[in-house]
């Protein structure tokens, strides 16, 4: 009997402990909760976004390149040893009569066993058109790749903005899906009572029955739509899709300051857009290179220099016993390209075509950001117009509905007047909703056409 009592209670020690083990487990599965405002996501995603990542490493591989093009005008310095082991040693042919052994050839061994020859070479260029241009160009490669940075900043903010603004807006439609179903319950209960008092009639009831109902798929949609949203957002910001992301944010409007002609905004996008800027330097580029190919025809001016000390010694000499005889060169190397087979003038041709077709990109560029700008800013205009509208439209409604409720509180209004008045409800609270989701949204999408996203701080 007490084995049996051991038994069991040692099974009930086994089973405690592997519920506690599996409520500790759960405790260290629960997902972290992350609560972010719009800044916050732009911050997190700066640092974490792997297409801003890969335009970082961009600009790093922009620095080496212009680094690497000075190299052809800083001087060039190799050193060298050889050793050579003579396994038969050369010979020098020379007549016999040298020798006064008469006439024939004499084969006379002239090299040692061992050999070795140890040097230092510096050659400096002097005068190089083509390396001064490579120079040049290789540095607006630099601007260039800054403003690709630039251009891969202002895409990932406006992107995680947009996915913000998404968010925000599916949460507040569940809201206001959740208030319309709140007013539907309020209608029913208030529809029984009348039913119960012989006021109302049974179809009154099933009616307010069926509004409920109705919405509930409208509910689930909502509901859905927050979760794909902030999937989206988590997405763009880097951050791992386990965490819950709550928005310290809301959907209100917020005034932007934006040029009054469509010409200033213009003039504003041309100076402050990096891509139109990196085109600009792109064409300054290609007018380098073609004079880094016409270089290619003048004539080129460098000096070197070099200091050799060499030996020889046979088998059983010492290597401290040999000699060390030193010496020294220097010069000048004049060189004129005289015909090199049509390849520099087709390579000065191909240079001029590709600048032609820079500066083509370049006029058709500024085209399409007039276009961008003036459409961004019809957008915004518009977006703030309707604000305007519904704003005065939401009291109206809300105002409506509430004599509404009331009058069929009293029996003297009417179901169909009930369910008017709150689709007009719900409709200007969803006007007025979308109409700040769109300001925002256009102004986020003027303020990348206008080149005004900056950079993020350093360390930030």
């Amino acid at each position: 009997m007490r084995l049996l009592r051991i038994l069991a209670l040692l099974a009930t020690c086994f089973v405690t402990a592997g519920l506690s083990g599996k409520a500790a487990a759960a405790v260290s599965e629960e997902p972290k909760k992350l609560v972010v405002g719009l800044e916050d996501a732009v911050r997190i995603g700066m640092q974490r976004n792997r297409v801003l990542e890969i335009a970082r490493l961009d600009r790093q591989m922009a620095g080496q390149k212009v680094r690497e093009s000075w190299a052809e005008v800083l001087p060039h310095v190799t050193s060298g040893l050889t050793y050579t082991r003579s396994i038969k040693p050369t010979v020098l042919f020379l007549p016999g009569s040298v020798f006064g052994t008469g006439q024939g050839i004499q084969a006379i061994p002239i090299s040692s066993d061992n050999s070795s020859v140890a040097s230092v070479s510096i050659n400096q260029n002097i005068f190089k058109l083509s390396a001064i241009a490579g120079i040049r160009a290789s540095a607006l490669v630099r601007k260039i790749s800054d403003e690709s940075y630039r251009q891969s900043n202002a895409e990932v903010v406006t992107s995680i903005r947009r996915a913000y603004y998404d968010a925000l807006i599916s949460s507040e439609k569940l809201k206001l899906v959740e208030q319309s179903i709140s007013r539907w319950e309020a209608s029913r209960k208030d529809t029984g009572a009348l039913f119960r008092q012989g006021v109302a009639a049974d179809i009154d009831t099933l009616k307010a029955f069926l509004s409920v109902e109705n919405l509930k798929p409208e509910f689930v949609r909502a509901r859905s739509g927050v979760s794909i949203a902030s999937t989206r957002l988590k997405s763009v910001m880097g951050i791992d899709q386990d965490t819950v992301v709550a928005l310290s944010d809301s959907l209100v409007f917020r005034d932007m300051k934006y040029p009054a002609e469509i010409s200033a905004a213009y003039a504003e996008a041309l100076e402050k857009r990096p891509d139109v800027r990196s085109l600009t330097f792109q064409l300054e580029a290609e007018g380098e290179r073609v004079t880094a190919a016409r270089s290619e025809g003048l004539p080129t001016l460098s000096a070197f220099g070099q200091f050799q000390a060499q030996t020889q010694f046979n088998d059983g000499t010492a290597l401290d016993k040999s000699r060390w005889p030193v010496s020294s060169t220097v010069g000048l190397q004049f060189s004129v390209p005289i015909f090199s087979g049509f390849g520099t003038s087709a390579r000065i041709e191909q240079a001029k075509i590709t600048k032609l077709q820079t500066r083509t990109r370049l006029e058709d560029l500024k085209e399409q950001v007039r276009a961008d700008v003036e459409i961004r800013l019809w957008n915004l205009l518009e977006a703030r117009k309707r604000i305007e509208v519904q704003s005065r439209t939401i009291g109206v409604a809300e105002r409506s509905y509430s004599i509404t409720r009331l009058r069929l509180r009293e029996g003297v209004g009417s179901r169909l007047e009930l369910t008017d008045s709150e689709l007009q409800l719900n409709t200007a609270k969803t006007n007025y909703l979308q109409a700040v989701y769109d300001y925002l949204m256009a102004s986020a999408e003027l303020e990348k056409s206008l080149g005004r996203i900056p950079l993020p701080e350093a360390g930030s």
